[in-house]
Parts: structure tokens; C-alpha cells; sequence
């Protein structure tokens, strides 16, 4: 099967390409460093999806501004399933983030609308909810360099990326099921905790700051409002054996 997956150049989308490469399937990576833009759309999207018979979409944007989080995921996401349309794509897959209908973060808000953009389309459809990978904690350490570190406290269960990336896999050659069961890792954890750990594994001195959201949004982010609150897939990968892994790759 040609499958085309958007942002295959990610953290996750490098892992669904090496999946399907490892299932025998035909990876198309879609990304402005393979000369593909998204945003943009238009005759060079449908001339790149012309064969595919199912479109993974994990293309991101870097943002906690809600105007530009929508804009974005509005834009990518009618561009994909107007040109898959017209292609004859039978599936189209997105990646999702659990909680974001709990939660008021700006970000969440591009990803509702990515959602409501799928579901207004056509085109059969699946939505893989998925909680934050391991790397997040990492990805909010380098977000403000310098001598403090300012963390929000909020639980999550943080899930391996690889294993987002095989789920993903697995339905995008199934039959498409509209929401999917959450996906969640093995344990929940603080995410200042994680970010503790981080620190000491990097050999980093830094003063950590926790520090909850103000009014709703820290509630909910603090009570468990990113947590699955269902049954559903459950990665067997703790953050402690990633930690020890990216010890050893850093060392």
C-alpha cells in the first residue's frame, strides 16, 4: 500500500515511515524539506498524492497561540483532504492529543479544529488520541534555555513515540473506525518530576520552577485532565527506560 504521511520527517512520522518500510508498505514522506508545503496546497499536493491509497497526517506546528495553532491546522488539514479527495484516498489518519477538549490550552485549540476539519470531510477517518511522549519533557526544558527552568505541573502518562507510530500503523491499514481508543503509556507521572530527572541525567544545573497555569487550565492540567478517562492501548515503555536509553545515546 502507498501511504503518504504528513510531517514524515517528525519525531513520530520518522518512526511510522520505518514502520511501513518494516510491513512491506510504500512510505510517501510529505514535508517542505522533501519540496512539499502543506500549508500551501494547490497542484503540487495533488500531483504527490496521485496513487495513495491512505494519507497518516503528524505534520505540527511549534506555537502556544491558539490563532495560530487553528490557522494551521485548518489550512494543512483541508489542503490534505482536498487533494486526497481528488487523489482517491480511501483513509485518512490524524494524529491527536488526549485531553484537548479538557484542557484550554491555544495549541489544543489548532487540534480541535484539525479534528473538526476531518470529521466535516468525506474521506473515511480515523483520530488517534494519544498522550505526550517522553521527549516532552525535554521539548519544555529547551523551550526557554538559560539558568532556570520553568516547568508547569501537570499530570501525564507519556507514551514512547515508536509505540504512537505502531499504533498508527496498525490502523491505518485497518479499516477506518472514526475516534480510536485513547493511547496512553504504562504509568502516570508529574511532569516536573520527569523534568527533574531529565536534568540530573544531562548533567544539567538549572533551578527548576514549577509552576501551575492559572484557572481552569491548571486545574485541569493538575487533576488529571490529560489523562485517558477510558479504556484503551497502553504503551509498555516507562520513562525511566527511555531515560536510561537517551543516557547511554547522549554518553
Amino acid at each position: 500500500m502507498r501511504v503518504a504521511v504528513a510531517g514524515g520527517t517528525g519525531l513520530v512520522g520518522r518512526y511510522v515511515v520505518e514502520e511501513l518500510t518494516a510491513a512491506g508498505h510504500d512510505p510517501l514522506v510529505l514535508a517542505r524539506s522533501r519540496g512539499v508545503d502543506l500549508f500551501a496546497g494547490g497542484a503540487g499536493l495533488d500531483a504527490v498524492l496521485e496513487g495513495v491509497e491512505a494519507v497518516v497526517d503528524v505534520s505540527n506546528v511549534t506555537t502556544t497561540s491558539a490563532k495560530k495553532a487553528v490557522a494551521f491546522f485548518d489550512t494543512v488539514g483541508r489542503n490534505l483532504l482536498d487533494a486526497g479527495v481528488r487523489a482517491g484516498v480511501r483513509h485518512h489518519v490524524v494524529l491527536s492529543i488526549v485531553g484537548i477538549d479538557r484542557v484550554g490550552l491555544g495549541y489544543y485549540q489548532g487540534k480541535l479544529r484539525q479534528e473538526e476539519v476531518l470529521k466535516e470531510g468525506s474521506t473515511p477517518w480515523t483520530v488517534l488520541r494519544a498522550t505526550q511522549f517522553h521527549e516532552f519533557a525535554g521539548q519544555i526544558l529547551d523551550r526557554v534555555p538559560g539558568p532556570f527552568a520553568v516547568v508547569p505541573r501537570m499530570q501525564t502518562q507519556p507514551v514512547a513515540a515508536r509505540e504512537v507510530a505502531q499504533h498508527l500503523v496498525q490502523l491505518t491499514l485497518a479499516p477506518a473506525q472514526g475516534m480510536a481508543p485513547d493511547l496512553a503509556g504504562p504509568r502516570v507521572e508529574q511532569l516536573v518530576d520527569m523534568a527533574r530527572r531529565l536534568l540530573r541525567a544531562r548533567n544539567q544545573r538549572r533551578l527548576l520552577l514549577p509552576v501551575k497555569m492559572p484557572g481552569a487550565t491548571g486545574a485541569a492540567m493538575t487533576g488529571g485532565g490529560q489523562l485517558p478517562n477510558g479504556p484503551g492501548p497502553r504503551g509498555t515503555r516507562t520513562f525511566d527506560e527511555w531515560l536510561t536509553q537517551y543516557v547511554t545515546q547522549e554518553g
